[in-house]
C-alpha cells in the first residue's frame, strides 16, 4: 500500500469517526471505526465498524443505507479527486482476540504433563 494511500485511509477514518459521533447516536452501544481500506484507484473504501453492546448487523445495515450521506459530508473536509464509495463492515477482530485469549486460558487450566524425571548424576567415572 503507498503512503498515499495509508495518509489517505487514516484521513477517512477520523472524517468518518466525526460525522458518525455528530450525527448518530446509539444509547448503551459503542460503535468505532477501526479501519478504512481505500482501493488504489480511490473509488471505493471499506469501513471496518465495532460495534459492542447492540446489534452490529442492524447498526451495519443503516450505515450502509446512509453511505451516501456520510459520503457527502465526509466530502466536504475531505478534497479528493474522486468521492469514494463507502461500504461499511463488521470488524469482529476484538471478538475473535477476545475468544483467543479465553480458549488459551482454558488450555493453561487442562492438566499438564509430569516434568520428566532429572537424569541421574554422572558417576565419578571408574
Amino acid at each position: 500500500m503507498s503512503q498515499r494511500q495509508d495518509r489517505v485511509n487514516e484521513l477517512l477514518r477520523r472524517e468518518i469517526s466525526a460525522v458518525l459521533r455528530h450525527d448518530y447516536e446509539w444509547p448503551g452501544i459503542l460503535v468505532t471505526v477501526n479501519e478504512v481500506e481505500i482501493t488504489q484507484d480511490f473509488r471505493e473504501a471499506r469501513v471496518w465498524m465495532s460495534v459492542l453492546g447492540g446489534h452490529p448487523n442492524a447498526i451495519i445495515d443503516r450505515l450502509n443505507r446512509d453511505h451516501g450521506r456520510i459520503q457527502s459530508r465526509v466530502m466536504k473536509r475531505v478534497v479528493l479527486k474522486t468521492t469514494p464509495i463507502l461500504s461499511f463492515r463488521i470488524d469482529d477482530s476484538a471478538e475473535r482476540g477476545v475468544e483467543l485469549v479465553n480458549l488459551l486460558e482454558a488450555v493453561d487450566q487442562l492438566p499438564k504433563a509430569r516434568d520428566a524425571e532429572p537424569e541421574e548424576a554422572e558417576s565419578t567415572g571408574e
